[in-house]
C-alpha cells in the first residue's frame, strides 16, 4: 500500500502575496517524473498558469527549494518560480488585485509524467493575502481627497507613506496593503482616472498631494518624525516633487521614474512646473505594442532644464530603483541624471539598477508583465523584463524598499 501523494506548502498555506513559501512534494515514487502545475484565477475569470518539470528524489520526495525543473515555464532550481511565472493564455495580460479584502487562491497540483497532465496525483492550495492580521482598510473621502488608508493592528507609533501608481491612474491598493502588513501606515492615494479626477487632468495641483500629507501626519498611530512617499513611473517623479516641495517629507522611493516633471504640469505655490517637452508622434510601434522611450526631448538640452525637479534644494532621502530592460521609458538613464545631479551637490543617493528588469517593479511573486493595455491612452503599451531576472529584482527591490523606510524614518 503507497501512501497517498500529498502536496504541503510550508510552513503554512496561508501567507502573505510577498511571503516566501517552501513547495513540498511526498508519496511518489523514487525518481518518479512529475510535473507540477500552478493555477490562478484573478478576479475577472482570467486563467494564470505555470508549469515545471521534475524528478522525486530517491525516496520519492520532491522540494522545490533544492530540487532543479526540468523545463516548462522555468528550469532550475527556483522555490517560487511556480508563481513568478504564472502566465495567461490570452497576451498581454497584466495580474493586478483589485479588492484586497480577499486573497488570491493558487492550486498546486502535480501530475504523473512529463507528458499529457492527465493523471492528478495530488493537490493543494495556497491562500496569498493583502491584509495582513489585524490591518485596517478605510476609505478616505476627505476635501478632495481620494485614497484608502491602512492601518497596522496596534497603537504604534508606525511610520507613514504615501503610496501613488502611475498614469494609468485609479486607485491602486495591493501595494499599500502589503506594506501596511509589514508594518508601515500606508495612505494609498489615488491623483487621476478615478471617480471625478479627469483621466488626463490638465494639471495636478501640489496642494491636493499636500493635504494627503497633511492627512497622514493627523493620525494618531503615525510617528511625527517625518513621512516617506514611494511612487512608480508618473508616481515616481510625483514623489520626487512632493519630497522637495513639501515640508515633512523625510524620504522618498522613485521606482521607474524621472528627476523631471512629466506629462502634466505642476502647480504650486505661486510656481508652475511644466512638463518634459514631448512628441507622441515619437511613439515606436513594434507588432502593435507602443514604446515611448524616444518621445522626449533630449532631457541634456539645456531647455529641457526648466522641467526638472530641483531635487538637490530637498531635506529628504531618496531611493532610485530602475530596470536595465525597461521598454516603456528610459528610466535608468532618468534616474542615473537625479543621481548624479544629487550628488554633485554632495547628497549620498542611494540607486540601484536591475540587469534584467522591466518597468512594472512591483511587490514580490506578481508575474512579469511584459506589455499590456494603458488604460488612460488605451494602447497596448510594453514593459520590458525577462522572467527570472525580473523576478529576482522585485524580490531584491522590496527587501530594500522597506530597509529604506525603517531606517530614514
Amino acid at each position: 500500500t503507497r501512501m497517498a501523494v500529498q502536496v504541503a506548502v510550508l510552513p503554512s498555506p496561508r501567507c502573505l502575496f510577498d511571503d516566501p513559501i517552501q513547495i513540498c512534494v511526498t508519496g511518489l515514487l523514487p525518481q518518479q517524473a512529475v510535473t507540477l502545475r500552478a493555477r490562478l484565477l484573478d478576479e475577472s475569470g482570467e486563467l494564470f498558469q505555470a508549469h515545471a518539470r521534475y524528478w522525486a528524489g530517491s525516496s520519492g520526495e520532491l522540494d522545490l527549494a533544492r530540487s532543479p525543473a526540468l523545463g516548462g515555464s522555468y528550469s532550475g532550481v527556483e522555490p517560487m518560480g511556480l508563481l513568478w511565472s504564472l502566465q495567461s493564455e490570452k497576451p498581454y495580460k497584466r495580474l493586478a488585485k483589485r479588492n484586497v479584502l480577499t486573497p488570491f487562491c493558487v492550486d498546486l497540483e502535480v501530475y504523473d509524467g512529463h507528458g499529457d497532465m492527465s493523471r492528478l496525483l495530488g493537490k493543494c492550495t495556497n491562500e496569498r493575502k493583502f491584509l495582513g492580521e489585524g490591518v485596517k482598510r478605510i476609505s478616505v473621502r476627505e476635501g478632495r481627497l481620494k485614497a484608502t488608508l491602512f492601518l497596522p493592528p496596534g497603537s504604534g507609533p508606525f511610520p507613514g507613506l504615501i503610496d501613488l501608481y502611475g498614469s494609468g491612474g485609479g486607485l491602486v491598493e495591493y501595494r499599500a496593503s502589503l506594506l501596511a502588513s509589514r508594518g508601515f501606515v500606508t495612505l494609498a492615494l489615488a491623483y487621476m482616472a478615478f471617480d471625478d479626477l479627469p483621466a488626463m487632468p490638465e494639471v495636478l495641483e501640489l496642494s491636493y498631494f499636500e493635504a494627503a500629507v497633511n492627512f497622514l501626519r493627523k493620525q494618531q498611530q503615525v510617528k511625527d518624525t517625518g513621512i516617506g512617499v514611494l511612487g512608480l513611473s508618473k508616481g515616481a517623479d510625483l514623489a520626487l516633487s512632493m519630497a522637495t516641495f513639501l515640508p515633512g517629507i523625510k524620504a522618498a522611493v522613485s521606482i521607474s521614474g524621472s528627476g523631471f516633471n512629466s506629462f502634466i504640469p505642476l502647480q504650486g505655490d505661486g510656481f508652475t512646473l511644466p512638463p518634459h517637452p514631448f512628441d507622441l508622434g515619437r511613439i515606436k510601434y513594434e507588432s502593435g505594442l507602443a514604446d515611448f522611450r524616444e518621445i522626449l526631448d533630449d532631457h541634456r538640452d539645456p531647455a529641457t532644464w526648466c522641467c526638472r525637479i530641483p531635487l538637490e534644494k530637498s531635506l529628504a532621502k531618496f531611493l532610485f530603483l530602475s530596470g536595465l530592460d525597461d521598454t516603456n521609458w528610459k528610466s535608468d538613464l532618468y534616474c542615473r541624471d537625479a543621481v548624479q545631479r544629487l550628488q554633485q551637490h554632495g547628497r549620498k543617493v542611494e540607486f540601484c539598477s536591475y540587469s534584467g528588469a522591466g518597468h512594472l517593479l512591483e511587490p514580490p511573486y506578481f508575474p512579469l508583465c511584459q506589455a499590456s493595455l494603458h488604460k488612460v491612452l488605451g494602447l497596448f503599451v510594453q514593459w520590458g523584463g525577462q522572467w527570472r531576472e525580473h523576478a529576482k529584482a522585485q524580490e531584491d527591490a522590496w527587501h530594500r524598499i522597506q530597509a529604506f523606510f525603517w531606517q530614514h524614518l
